[in-house]
């Protein structure tokens, strides 16, 4: 794995880990899917405005439209919003843990929509890191019932991880074209924006604001660095190596989302959350650390 790769790795699990939490704080008095669009739409006009003073074309031929099109929509608006709601049921380090099937979501799809080959290394890093997960969320797991709306919020979880790995896909076929990384995000979140616009305008949903500080830092940071960034270091990954072994990070991003638990939440580590802890790091390097 060359530096650069293991850059753009490290930086999205860190990024994206961290935005879990940050998420709760979009969560409140404003509408999921208002605060969605909010995030969607800024990112948008922010890579928009990168583009223009970087020089970097934004023509895009109709063909490449629709796939944008569809990145966008699945990617940037769905799964976010369904992702938003989910964490009204639960916890986001649960949704998190739910995120880590992107893992196998992005093995089967790669193999039917990219014809992209696979293989034992891929599965079992893959089967060892979800199983390290499980254990290192096993007591909440094990204590979500019924109660609450916590299976609807898991039902909402395994939506979002489905859509998203359909929109992984659409961007990996993107990325493939030759486009720039940011040219695709920037249409990419538009379309995902606009397709969220019309679905509240058709919901009757109200456009509120939380004029709140916790609220707008929130949004500023998932703008720029849960979207613009992490996303573009995401897209390149796919490039570079695959939705498959790029899709491997949600097995880093609940540690992040823990360790940020342990630091703010009081969380308590035991023997069973630190052989998790091991075991997702081990699914990570069988698959990271072989040529595929």
């Amino acid at each position: 794995m060359s530096f650069y790769v293991g850059f753009l790795y490290i930086s999205t699990v860190l990024i994206w880990g961290s935005t879990w939490l940050a998420i709760t704080y979009q969560l409140g008095s404003v509408d999921p899917i208002v605060s969605v669009i909010y995030r969607m739409l800024l990112s948008s006009i922010l890579l928009f405005i990168v583009c223009y003073f970087r020089g970097i074309s934004l023509r895009v031929s109709s063909r490449n439209h629709t796939f944008l099109m569809a990145q966008g929509v699945s990617l940037f608006g769905l799964n976010y919003w369904i992702i938003y709601m989910a964490e009204t049921y639960l916890a986001s380090g649960i949704i998190a843990a739910i995120f880590s099937l992107i893992v196998l979501f992005n093995i089967i799809n790669s193999r039917i929509f990219l014809k992209r080959p696979t293989n034992a290394y891929i599965v079992l890093g893959g089967f060892v890191g979800l199983s390290g997960i499980c254990l290192l969320f096993y007591p909440e797991l094990t204590s979500v019932g019924s109660e609450d709306g916590a299976m609807t919020g898991f039902a909402l979880g395994l939506t979002a991880v489905f859509i998203a790995s359909l929109g992984n896909m659409a961007a990996t076929r993107n990325g493939l074209t030759g486009l720039s990384v940011w040219s695709i995000n920037a249409w990419g979140t538009l379309y995902g924006g606009i397709a969220l616009v019309a679905i509240a305008l058709f919901t009757g949903t109200e456009f509120t604001y939380e004029y709140s500080l916790s609220y707008t830092v929130s949004l500023v940071y998932l703008s720029i660095f849960g979207t613009i960034l992490a996303f573009g270091a995401y897209l390149k990954l796919m490039i570079l190596i695959g939705p498959e072994k790029a899709g491997y990070g949600a097995l880093l991003i609940p540690f992040v989302a823990i360790i940020l638990s342990t630091l703010f939440e009081s969380y308590q580590w035991t023997p069973m959350a630190l052989a998790g802890f091991v075991l997702a790091g081990l699914g990570n390097y069988l698959v990271m650390s072989r040529k595929n």
